[in-house]
């Protein structure tokens, strides 16, 4: 497999969203601006020649959009491998091309936001294990800081006091989002939309500076959903979703 690193030169050309083909859709768009600024913070977003969902994304810890202490770290924000690219060893090449520019970099170690079982749009945390990955640190409800030192006398990477128990002040659903997942773009508006059609207070956070994302109130800050203050979903909603989690609230099951 040949993989291609994507720059400021070849940003427009290139194709970097999983299977969305079209330059100009929103989703597309949002993340190569996104990616475009990012470029210049050192962020790394390696692929393989082939369209699809084969890549990993990484970037300086302290310029991470995560609510995390982990200078001198290398951070990955996404790293994903599915349907007909897995078990090639496609994942191992991804790893090995990041842990050995972190260490070209001079870093301390790898750093990741996972959870305690494999959830969507997040690392597999068996998988990290694997690889020799352990766990720093913990946030609720279910998400684990895992790293991966060079140097065992290394001070382990570790949520932010904020992000441990995610709790807002606000009343109804609020949707905090970045466009640091492309999906965003379409789906967030798509649920404001739904939400305005049945009368649903939402309320939609956009978190688009790093000081937003590197104090938020929750682990993964790509998207994380409240309600009556209660974090309650990290998965990327469309309407059937939404309207599933709107009948778990009024049955008390969430």
């Amino acid at each position: 497999m040949e993989y291609i690193k994507v720059t400021s030169e070849n940003l427009d050309s290139e194709h970097i969203c999983c299977a969305i083909s079209n330059n100009k859709d929103i989703q597309v768009s949002s993340k190569k601006a996104w990616m475009s600024e990012r470029l210049k913070d050192g962020l790394v977003f390696l692929k393989s020649v082939e369209r699809g969902k084969c890549f990993i994304e990484y970037i300086p810890a302290e310029n991470a959009w995560y609510p995390i202490i982990a200078d001198g770290y290398m951070h990955i924000n996404c790293f994903w491998v599915s349907g007909s690219f897995k078990g090639h060893g496609y994942s191992n090449d991804l790893l090995a091309a990041c842990i050995d520019d972190a260490k070209k970099q001079g870093k301390l170690g790898i750093s990741v936001v996972a959870s305690q079982k494999k959830a969507p749009f997040l690392s597999d945390p068996k998988y990290l294990a694997y690889k020799g990955f352990r766990v720093s640190d913990s946030a609720e409800p279910f998400y684990n800081l895992f790293y991966l030192p060079f140097d065992e006398n290394a001070a382990a990477p570790k949520f932010k006091d904020c992000a441990k128990h995610p709790f807002i002040n606000k009343q109804g659903f609020v949707v905090y989002y970045s466009h640091g997942c492309p999906f965003t773009a379409k789906y967030v508006p798509i649920i404001e939309n739904f939400a305005k059609e049945n009368d649903i207070r939402v309320e939609s956070v956009l978190l688009n500076t790093k000081e937003k994302a590197q104090n938020a109130p929750m682990a993964w800050t790509n998207y994380a959903v409240f309600y009556n203050g209660k974090y309650i979903s990290n998965e990327i909603l469309n309407e059937k979703k939404f309207a599933e989690l709107i009948e778990k609230v009024k049955k008390g099951a969430l």
